[in-house]
C-alpha cells in the first residue's frame, strides 16, 4: 500500500478531527522518520514535544520491553514495584515532595484543577463550590469539557457547551491584570510558562516571577502547565526555571514517557498533594507498572544525556540561524531552547507542505506560525543540513 491508499482509508473510516500533513510514517529513530515509500524526513515537531529523547530511544525501549514481559497493569487496587521508584525519582529530579501520575496531559490538568479547588475549600477557607481559577487568554491546556470551558479559541468551544463555571480569563503577560482579577475566592492561577499552541508566545521578562509573587502575597496557588515546555525542551528542566520560579503545582506529560506510552503527572509538596484522600481521585491506568518503568527510563535519559543543556545550546544556535534568513514573509523568529517559532505574514500551511517535500516535517500553529521543535538529541550538523531548505521555503513567492 502506498501513501494515498492509507490516506484514503483514514479519511473514510476515521473521524476528521485533525488536519495532518499528507505523510504516512511507518518507522522512526532519533530525529528521523521514514514514510511508507521509504522517504526520510527530519522531525521538527517531536510529537508536540513528547519525543524530546528522540524516537524509539533504545534505553526507554529496553525498559518498556522488559517491564511488558513482567506485568503491565495492576490498577491502583494493588501496589507494584515500579510506581514507588518513579515517585522517588520524580521527587529527586524535580524537588517536589510528592507526585500523582495520570495518563494524558488533559487528565493531569483536570487533576490539578480538582486539587486546587480542594485546597481552596480545606486550607484557604473559600466557601464550598465557589472557588475560582485564573487562566490566560489563548491558553491551551487540553480538550476536555472543563478545560475548553476556559479556552478562548472559538473552534475548541463553539459547539461543545454548556461549560464548567469557575474560571476567569485575563491577558497573557499582564501581571497587573492578573492581580486585579484576584478575589477572596481565587484558588489558583494556571499558566503555560510559554504558550506553545498559541504560537510559542514568550511572556515579558519577569512576568512569571511577578505572578509567583502576586500568588504568594494573596494566598493563591500558582500552577505551571509544563506539559509541552517541561522536561528539558526550553533549555531548563522546567521553563519556569528561566525566572527562578518554583510553581506550587507543576503539571508534566508528553516527554515523561519519551513518546512510548501516555504518562502524565501532577507535582506538588505534601501540604497540597497530600490533601487527596483514598477514593477522591484516581485512574485505572494511572501509575501502572509499565507506565512507571517507561517514565523512569525517560527521566534517566533526560538526566544522563544532559538534554536541557543540549536544548539550550542548540536552540540558541538554531534561533540565530533562522533570524538571519532574509525573507519578506518572516515577521519574527522567537524561541527558548528548542521550542522555536517563525511567525509569517501569510498562512503557514503551504510553507509546511513545501518543507515536507524537502524532507523536513514541521507543523503550522495558530495559522501563520511554523513551529520548529526537533527532538533534543539533534546535533548541529543536522540543523545545518536543514537550514538551506528552510531558507529556500521561507523565500517562496
Amino acid at each position: 500500500m502506498n501513501t494515498q491508499d492509507f490516506i484514503k482509508i483514514e479519511e473514510e473510516y476515521g473521524a476528521h478531527n485533525y488536519h495532518p500533513l499528507d505523510v504516512v510514517i511507518e518507522k522512526a529513530e532519533g530525529v528521523w522518520v521514514h514514510d511508507v515509500e521509504g522517504k526520510k524526513y527530519l522531525d521538527c515537531l517531536s510529537a508536540y514535544s513528547a519525543v524530546n529523547q528522540g524516537h524509539v530511544h533504545p534505553e526507554i525501549l529496553k525498559a518498556m520491553l522488559e517491564q511488558a514481559k513482567r506485568v503491565t497493569l495492576t490498577s491502583r487496587a494493588f501496589r507494584n514495584d515500579q510506581l514507588p521508584l518513579l515517585y522517588k525519582e520524580l521527587s529527586e529530579m524535580t524537588g517536589y515532595e510528592m507526585s500523582l501520575p495520570m495518563n494524558s496531559g488533559a487528565e493531569a490538568v483536570e487533576t490539578a484543577v480538582k486539587l486546587a479547588r480542594k485546597w481552596a475549600y480545606v486550607v484557604k477557607g473559600v466557601p464550598r463550590h465557589q472557588a475560582e481559577i485564573i487562566v490566560a487568554g489563548n491558553n491551551f491546556h487540553g480538550r476536555t469539557v472543563t478545560i475548553i470551558s476556559f479556552s478562548t479559541e472559538p473552534s475548541y468551544r463553539d459547539d461543545f457547551g454548556p461549560f464548567t463555571p469557575g474560571f476567569v480569563v485575563v491577558d497573557y503577560g499582564d501581571a497587573g491584570a492578573l492581580e486585579k482579577a484576584i478575589t477572596p475566592n481565587t484558588a489558583a492561577v494556571m499558566l503555560e510558562p510559554i504558550q506553545g499552541e498559541a504560537g510559542v508566545i514568550i511572556p515579558p521578562a519577569g512576568y512569571l516571577k511577578k505572578v509567583a509573587e502576586v500568588c504568594k502575597k494573596n494566598n493563591v496557588l500558582f500552577i505551571a502547565d509544563e506539559i509541552q515546555t517541561g522536561l528539558a525542551r526550553t533549555g531548563k528542566l522546567f521553563a519556569a526555571h528561566h525566572e527562578d520560579v518554583r510553581a506550587d503545582i507543576t503539571i508534566v506529560g508528553k516527554a515523561l514517557s519519551g513518546g512510548f506510552y501516555p504518562v502524565s503527572a501532577v507535582l506538588a509538596d505534601k501540604a497540597i498533594l497530600g490533601l487527596f484522600q483514598p477514593g477522591e481521585h484516581g485512574s485505572t491506568f494511572g501509575g501502572n507498572p509499565l507506565a512507571a518503568a517507561v517514565a523512569r527510563a525517560s527521566l534517566r535519559v533526560i538526566r544522563e544525556e544532559k538534554l536541557s543543556e543540549r536544548a539550550a545550546e542548540l536552540g540558541t544556535y538554531f534561533v540565530e540561524q533562522l533570524s538571519e534568513i532574509p525573507s519578506p514573509h518572516v515577521k519574527e523568529v522567537r524561541g527558548r531552547g528548542l521550542l522555536i517559532a517563525v511567525e509569517l505574514d501569510k498562512k503557514a500551511r503551504r510553507f509546511c507542505e513545501a518543507l515536507k517535500e524537502r524532507g523536513i516535517l514541521a507543523k503550522e500553529t495558530h495559522d501563520n506560525v511554523i513551529r520548529f521543535a526537533p527532538p533534543l538529541v539533534i546535533d548541529k550538523e543536522t540543523i545545518d543540513w536543514a537550514l538551506p531548505s528552510i531558507r529556500e521555503v521561507l523565500n517562496m513567492p
